[in-house]
């Protein structure tokens, strides 16, 4: 794809994006950055969970059955496996979010709101481009 295919193509992205009331249409910079920050999030997520996913395995394979260990020993092992699943949860999460984010926008259907199906906001979207909920929506969500 030539240079000027994609920004025809990024342009045609901005366009079809839904923009809440009052809020400016989305132009192919603003896209642009958050179709290249969310790459970097995929790339760099991708890396930390190969990581995480090398030391839980390498943390699992330790043993964790404590014959002839210290308790104390037992105790940390189980701490680092358990702050270590948590990182790779972590991680597995951002970048599946980051993925789904960019399908979207491919497919048109960024900033839509998952719930309500109302437009999530520009604000809400550059400062956390993998938002999937208006800011009622996720408020309502995490009240539960």
């Amino acid at each position: 794809m030539s240079q000027q295919d994609a920004e025809s193509r990024v342009a045609e992205l901005a366009a079809a994006l839904p923009v809440r009331e009052g809020d400016d249409p989305w132009t192919a910079e603003e896209v642009t950055e958050v179709v290249t920050t969310l790459r970097a999030d995929v790339e760099r997520m991708g890396a930390n969970l190969a990581k995480a996913q090398t030391n839980l395995a390498d943390l699992m394979t330790e043993g964790s059955d404590g014959a002839g260990k210290d308790p104390a020993d037992v105790g940390s092992s189980q701490f680092e496996r358990d702050q270590e699943i948590s990182l790779t949860r972590n991680a597995q999460l951002v970048y599946d979010q980051s993925r789904l984010a960019l399908r979207l926008i491919e497919e048109g259907t960024y900033g839509t709101c998952e719930n309500c199906g109302r437009p999530i906001g520009k604000a809400r979207l550059q400062a956390f481009p993998r938002a999937t909920m208006c800011v009622t929506c996720k408020q309502r969500e995490e009240r539960r």
